[in-house]
């Protein structure tokens, strides 16, 4: 099937994009890996074969990872937001994304076993923030900056208190 998605995310892996994408599509539904490609011609990354595309489908979203050798590592200036609806979900995609070597963060934030920050939030979590009372607002950001995994009842409280 050809994506239509004009813009992706492209992920570059040391070795391990084929692994990674695999690993998320193992998690998430609607997810799963559609092409793997071997550049066939010398890059700067290697010999021919060396270096491989990774096409995958996240929740929908089309991404692309690329395994082409050291490069720069991931940091939390670029991270994957996933907005989940209850907190079964939550705690899902959290302790999945942990699983094998990540390490949880602050705010809902985690690293995967990969180096991929990731964020793990309610589906709410927005409007909460956004709310035209400013003391409403403070409240769930307050409860929010004590965090590390999110509880969204314990947000909902200061979003009501």
């Amino acid at each position: 099937m050809k994506s239509t998605a004009k813009i992706f995310p492209h992920l570059w892996y040391a070795k391990e994009a084929e692994e990674a994408a695999r690993f998320y599509v193992s998690i998430f539904p609607s997810s799963r890996v559609d092409h793997v490609t071997e550049l066939r011609s010398e890059s700067p990354s290697g010999p021919p074969g060396s270096v491989r595309v990774v096409d995958f489908t996240l929740l929908g979203q089309r991404f692309q990872a690329i395994s082409a050798g050291p490069h720069h590592e991931f940091n939390d200036a670029v991270s994957m937001v996933v907005a989940c609806d209850d907190q079964a979900e939550l705690d899902r995609y959290w302790n999945a994304l942990l699983e094998g070597g990540g390490r949880p963060q602050a705010c809902g934030w985690l690293i995967d076993r990969f180096g991929l920050r990731w964020q793990i939030v309610p589906a709410a979590l927005d409007e909460m923030m956004r709310d035209r009372d400013p003391a409403r607002a403070k409240r769930v950001t307050d409860a929010l900056l004590k965090m590390v995994k999110l509880d969204i009842a314990a947000l909902e409280q200061a979003y009501r208190s």
